[in-house]
């Protein structure tokens, strides 16, 4: 069990997204980023498969085949794409990706940012999101709209760097002067 460095991780990782969310005109989703981390379900189970290097779900994953914490973080935060996953009515495909707000699409890249920086460290490169996102892609369930505008703002992330996208996001994307 190691509660006190999964505390730090994970204020470590809000206060990062924070400061993105800041920079992009999100401020009340800079506040409310991740707070259900500090819920008993999914802080003890961090504590618990905390590894400091990658997401302690990847362990409990591992070790009971699924993960509680991250069942119950994804259903309560929008940032996820998996909490935009719906019945369609559609037999061929009963299950898909809704379309996400922008807003939470503009989160998700600064979540994706800050948890490169957390667990990268002084090795972080602005690739890191994209291939990490690359590695996963195929299985993830996304309306198109909002695979194409991730990917986007992925590439430009790895392409032009943090703030060229950020200054994008907040202009082009989220309309803020």
């Amino acid at each position: 069990m190691h509660p006190i460095k999964h505390f730090k991780t994970i204020t470590h990782h809000k206060i990062l997204v924070a400061k993105y969310c800041f920079r992009i005109g999100l401020y009340r989703q800079g506040l409310t980023h991740d707070l259900s981390k500090y819920s008993p379900t999914e802080f003890w189970a961090g504590a618990k498969y905390y590894q400091g290097d990658r997401s302690p779900n990847e362990a409990e994953r591992a070790d009971k085949g699924y993960s509680a914490a991250w069942l119950h973080h994804k259903g309560r935060n929008r940032h996820h794409l998996e909490y935009w996953v719906d019945y369609t009515g559609n037999n061929d495909c009963p299950m898909d990706g809704v379309r996400m707000p922008e807003k939470y699409v503009a989160e998700m890249i600064c979540d994706r940012i800050a948890a490169s920086r957390t667990y990268r460290g002084a090795a972080y490169r602005d690739e890191d999101p994209w291939k990490y996102y690359e590695g996963s892609r195929k299985h993830y369930l996304l309306h198109p709209e909002t695979r194409a505008l991730l990917e986007k703002l992925l590439l430009m992330l790895r392409d032009d760097g943090e703030d060229v996208t950020l200054e994008y996001i907040r202009t082009q994307v989220l309309g803020r002067r």
